[in-house]
């Protein structure tokens, strides 16, 4: 396949899960982050200011504008690095070398937002929501990773005990529209839903930020009986000797509940159509900055929606 044929068939939101304007914005955004990493890199390889002109010097084997498409091709689909070099005619050694530069790049871009701003930490959100009025949408999912080698100490930390898979456990937060705002607190597994996200520091920031409400399934209870009103889960189902009438009750507000809640889990699957996070078989070191990268780019596909 010709190159100019790779980067149409790779341009094409099929490949990289983004449709044109959004792309373009990207390749845009990117090309002077990506310059400044380099001359970074270089600077503190010579140990002093560049002489030759910018631009000088041996051409890049993958250029810029196919090193992203290569980039969101193996987030969105999986595609083996091989198969990458194949379609773009290099060596899997470039198309490694423009992933591994290009992922953290994208990790850093934060989250979309409708107003303009983007977020990138857990007190930029509820900042975010505490001066909008939204309400926030609160839950953790599992990916499921290799099974770590017998020798490596704390193993059994990756054992989910829900999936019975090794699982990295990450926390998403999104607003009732469906917006993602934020995915953090990546832990092993085995930690619980509710540990992950208080290791972030979230009830300090509730009770900076009194006005939040942040819907949540029943894992966050012990978070909804110390922030009363911010945190809330669904009331548990009624028994078989509750009066009829108030059984009726319970029911409907579990119902309302759900579909508060329901966003958060439109939003995680949204997130799961991205094979890297369906089920991820790289090295786990490079997993945080593959999440936070799918996520800033789902982030950007769900700001206007």
């Amino acid at each position: 396949m010709s190159s100019s044929r790779a980067r149409a068939a790779l341009s094409h939101c099929a490949f990289n899960g983004l449709p044109p304007t959004i792309l373009s914005a990207l390749i845009i955004e990117l090309a002077p982050r990506l310059d400044a990493v380099r001359e970074s890199r270089l600077r503190q390889v010579r140990g002093r200011d560049r002489i030759r002109a910018a631009g000088a010097g041996r051409r890049a084997t993958l250029v810029f504008t196919d090193a992203v498409l290569v980039t969101l091709a193996y987030l969105r689909l999986g595609l083996s690095q091989r198969v990458l070099a194949v379609l773009v005619e290099v060596d899997q050694s470039t198309v490694s070398r423009a992933i591994s530069t290009l992922r953290p790049l994208l990790a850093t871009r934060g989250f979309a937002t409708p107003a303009g701003p983007r977020l990138h930490t857990l007190a930029d959100v509820l900042a975010y929501a505490n001066s909008t009025g939204f309400d926030l949408c609160l839950d953790g999912t599992d990916i499921t990773v290799r099974r770590p080698t017998a020798t490596r100490p704390g193993r059994r930390a990756f054992i989910n005990g829900k999936k019975r898979r090794h699982t990295i456990k990450t926390t998403v937060i999104g607003d009732q529209a469906g917006r993602l705002l934020w995915t953090g607190a990546i832990r092993p597994g085995r930690m619980h839903d509710q540990t992950a996200i208080k290791t972030e520091g979230i009830a300090d920031l509730l009770d900076h930020y009194q006005r939040v409400r942040i819907w949540a399934d029943q894992a966050y209870r012990g978070l909804s009986k110390n922030h009363p009103g911010q945190i809330i889960t669904k009331q548990p189902a009624p028994v078989d000797t509750c009066p009829p009438e108030l059984a009726q009750h319970l029911i409907e507000i579990r119902k309302l509940h759900s579909q508060q809640r329901i966003p958060i889990e439109h939003v995680i699957a949204r997130l799961k159509t991205w094979k890297q996070l369906a089920h991820y078989t790289g090295p786990r070191t490079n997993l945080p900055d593959t999440i936070t990268a799918i996520a800033g780019l789902v982030s950007d596909l769900t700001a206007h929606q």
